[in-house]
């Protein structure tokens, strides 16, 4: 695709000129002056920077700041306190040099956009260097895996290891047969584990968020110099990606990995789908934002259905790997749909059958089940769109949580929103970005997933809204008129006040609840023991699944985690918490209740339990004659049912 070079003077983020429009009248560098020019063979004259022309070079100011990042995070991590987390995560066990070390990245990246169409490789540095900086501490500190769900995980890879194959059709409790019957990404770990040689994936789990990262971006940067030639609002959305992408999905799961090839569609649809005459004025830059690029060339019926048989097999593992992901890729084919210029309906039925045979085969038992749910689902827009399915989290930190969520969503969604109304040439432009924005909006009004649906949304609506803010925080370059030479100058500021202020939501809304994603080594150890002694076919009985090893060798037992009601069963629970519990375990079967710091820390992060609850239930059952203490240590308590006091 040829771009359009601007004739008007090319200026950096904020305005600053870039090196294209810092040349003085007789042509040279700016940079270059007053530095000793030679006389070459041919009678050309070439200058060559001396030792202080170089040092004050913008390469060298990019890698000192770059460099100066990179040493307060290698002073600040062996002294970040993992280990004694308390009610606010890792907030207040970050040291200060973790804090000023993400400053000076920001700061820096900043810096690199004034060049970044000439030098694209120090924003790409920058923002590999912030997602190793956020994301890489507990994989390096951890000696557990961090996240309950990745434990979780971790179990099934290590179960599909050993058995060599899936049961699609063999009933688990919890839930857990869901696994057997959409096993794509958990044998795509197995083969990794095979292929490194190691004893499971645990030995890599923790490294997942920064890998799917680095693996993501080149992906977003596809789609979004599609519809954008300037670099400094590609990168800006890159890394605006990077703050936003909060909600703790790119752990390794199958939504994680879905997600990454979910982009991956979006990016091959929106570069060659493009329909014959349908760009219209699109492709004459008189009717584009100066930031826009002009429509891709249009691909003919031959050329898009070879690029279908190409998606072909990234669609089917999309569906073999996770239930919701192929749900909103023919959703956001849909919305495309309504656009001429992407209304590819063969793809869009491709898709759409794909996930209706693996629906009906493999993952039939749960696809019939979540029809089932519809009927008291459907339309309950309110309840669907609340996160959990729980009460409030209690406890300052929690609540400072959730406040960090709901205020990064209204920053994200109103510089969106600002760049949509007030850029209408490039929301014009780049209209697929919005629809797909827009596409998982209406998943409201069918399910709550588990109470998880508005994290879902917000998850892959993402990509989109985080394009058009950082449109709202990169002016245009070249536009001459008087408000586009005011939001020049005032970007020099709101830029990186409005990045370090995303950076200070991420950090609450990634690692504010992190004593329920790490457990101690010694946590794991006991609950591993608790289920080894416990015979097979016996009740696991827990506060809570969201603790390390919860799902152990989880085909063997069955598991009861009772908190995860509604709040006010909980209620009703804690008045006599050893006589409900004795209700709800079937008769003759053996059964252990584990109870662990994590599990605290989760029932009020997830609110649960009211506060001071996991303790009542704690005395409450250690005392009743119906339970008979087996192990207790500061890494949790472990309890044999015993139906009459003579057991």
């Amino acid at each position: 695709m040829q771009h359009h070079v601007p004739s008007t003077p090319v200026t950096g983020s904020g305005g600053v000129p870039s090196p294209a429009a810092s040349q003085d009248a007789g042509g040279r560098e700016a940079g270059d002056r007053g530095v000793p020019a030679r006389e070459s063979a041919g009678g050309a004259v070439t200058r060559r920077p001396g030792p202080a022309a170089t040092l004050r070079s913008p390469a060298a100011l990019n890698l000192a700041l770059l460099l100066l990042a990179a040493a307060l995070w290698l002073w600040a991590l062996p002294r970040i306190d993992f280990r004694s987390i308390e009610e606010f995560g890792l907030l207040d066990r970050f040291p200060l040099g973790f804090y000023v070390a993400l400053a000076v990245l920001t700061f820096g990246f900043v810096l690199t956009l004034r060049r970044a169409g000439t030098a694209p490789l120090w924003p790409a540095t920058y923002c590999a260097a912030m997602l190793v900086a956020l994301k890489a501490p507990p994989a390096i500190l951890y000696d557990t895996v961090r996240y309950a769900w990745a434990s979780k995980h971790d179990a099934i890879i290590s179960r599909l290891l050993a058995e060599g194959t899936v049961h699609p059709g063999r009933e688990l409790s919890g839930g857990m047969s869901a696994y057997d019957q959409w096993p794509g990404f958990f044998s795509l770990d197995a083969a990794l584990v095979r292929a490194f040689g190691v004893d499971g994936a645990a030995s890599f789990i923790n490294w997942a968020p920064v890998a799917l990262g680095l693996l993501t971006a080149p992906v977003l940067i596809l789609v979004y110099r599609t519809f954008s030639d300037d670099w400094r609002l590609v990168w800006t959305g890159v890394w605006i990606f990077q703050l936003a992408n909060w909600v703790g999905q790119d752990y390794l799961s199958p939504q994680g990995f879905s997600y990454l090839l979910h982009l991956t569609v979006l990016a091959v649809v929106v570069r060659h789908f493009v329909l014959p005459g349908s760009a219209g004025a699109l492709r004459d830059r008189s009717a584009l934002d100066p930031a826009a690029a002009a429509v891709p060339p249009p691909t003919t019926t031959r050329q898009r259905a070879v690029a279908v048989l190409f998606l072909v097999p990234v669609v089917a593992t999309i569906n073999a790997s996770h239930q919701l992901t192929p749900v909103m890729l023919c959703a956001t084919l849909f919305v495309l749909c309504l656009t001429r210029r992407y209304r590819n309906l063969g793809l869009l039925a491709t898709t759409g059958l794909i996930m209706l045979v693996w629906n009906l085969t493999m993952g039939r038992a749960l696809f019939l089940d979540t029809l089932g749910t519809l009927r008291e689902k459907a339309g309950d827009l309110l309840g669907n769109s609340r996160p959990g399915f729980a009460g409030d989290p209690t406890g300052p930190g929690p609540e400072l949580v959730g406040s960090a969520n709901v205020l990064m969503v209204l920053a994200l969604g109103g510089l969106a929103a600002a760049a949509v109304l007030l850029r209408r040439k490039l929301a014009r432009s780049a209209l697929p970005l919005v629809l797909a924005a827009a596409a998982p909006l209406p998943m409201f009004a069918l399910n709550d997933y588990g109470g998880e649906m508005i994290f879902r949304v917000y998850l892959f609506g993402l990509p989109g809204a985080a394009f058009f803010a950082a449109a709202a925080l990169v002016p245009a370059a070249g536009a001459a008129s008087r408000a586009a030479k005011v939001a020049r100058r005032t970007a020099v500021v709101t830029l990186p006040v409005t990045l370090v202020a995303m950076l200070a939501g991420f950090l609450p809304s990634y690692y504010g609840k992190e004593g329920m994603h790490y457990a101690p080594p010694g946590e794991t150890a006991l609950t591993r023991r608790a289920i080894d002694r416990a015979p097979e076919g016996a009740l696991v009985l827990a506060a809570t699944g969201a603790f390390a090893d919860s799902y152990y060798r989880y085909d063997r037992y069955e598991r009861w985690f009772f908190t995860e009601q509604e709040v006010d069963e909980n209620l009703r629970m804690l008045k006599d918490p050893a006589g409900y519990l004795a209700g709800g375990i079937p008769a003759g079967k053996p059964a252990y209740v584990i109870l662990t710091p994590t599990q605290s820390e989760a029932v009020i992060g997830e609110g649960y339990l009211p506060e001071g609850g996991f303790d009542t239930l704690r005395r409450a059952l250690k005392r009743s004659p119906l339970f008979a203490v087996v192990e207790e240590s500061p890494h949790g308590l472990v309890l044999r049912y015993r139906p009459t006091t003579g057991g």
